[in-house]
């Protein structure tokens, strides 16, 4: 018996398999991707009958950066399951990507200083990265609960946008307009969960 028992103790433990980049990344891009087709979904709704769907517009000002930030994300969560590395908490600015690459594409610039075209991309931008600092449990209570306070602001507006923008038909005493608010709340609430990660302690 104490022979057994000696071998059992000796047996090394199974060790969990090590993290997969690709399939951290991969998983990313594809749930950035998703999260862009509800954005982009939520931004129809607000327009209605004159939203258009273009290859610029919508598949490299919207989907992309996306994809590209959930990629990000994706690779911020393998580094924080393996130890971290030099630098990569600057993955924290993943969301910029969301308010840059719109700006990159012709008349962008001109169009958000005239019209404020482009700043529900800014807002989503700023909403990653504060709320990511808010949840991710590091850093001075006081500020995180700060800014949170200026996060939950920004993700309230984006709530309410489409009842000022779409008119009765999407008031918040409306099917459809609890829906496309509910889009808008869960695009910010689900964007902040997600840049949290390069925010939190590493595994």
């Amino acid at each position: 018996m104490s022979d057994q028992l000696a071998q059992v103790a000796l047996t090394p433990l199974a060790t969990a398999p090590s993290p997969s980049l690709t399939a951290h990344v991969a998983v990313g891009g594809v749930t950035g991707l998703a999260w862009g087709a509800g954005l982009r979904s939520y931004m129809a709704e607000m327009v209605g009958a004159e939203s258009v769907v273009t290859w610029g517009g919508t598949v490299l000002a919207v989907l992309l950066p996306a994809g590209v930030t959930g990629a990000l994300l994706g690779w911020a969560e393998y580094l924080r399951r393996t130890g971290g590395r030099p630098h990569w908490r600057l993955l924290t600015l993943s969301p910029l990507v969301l308010a840059v690459a719109p700006l990159l594409m012709p008349g962008a610039v001109l169009a958000l200083v005239t019209q404020g075209l482009g700043g529900g991309a800014i807002a989503f931008a700023a909403i990653g990265i504060g709320g990511g600092f808010a949840l991710s449990g590091r850093g001075r209570a006081r500020w995180r609960a700060l800014v949170g306070v200026v996060v939950l602001i920004l993700v309230a507006g984006i709530a309410a946008t489409p009842a000022g923008i779409g008119g009765p038909d999407l008031a918040l005493s409306t099917p459809r307009g609890v829906w496309v608010a509910l889009l808008g709340l869960t695009s910010g609430v689900t964007l902040a969960i997600a840049s949290s990660i390069p925010q939190r302690r590493t595994a």
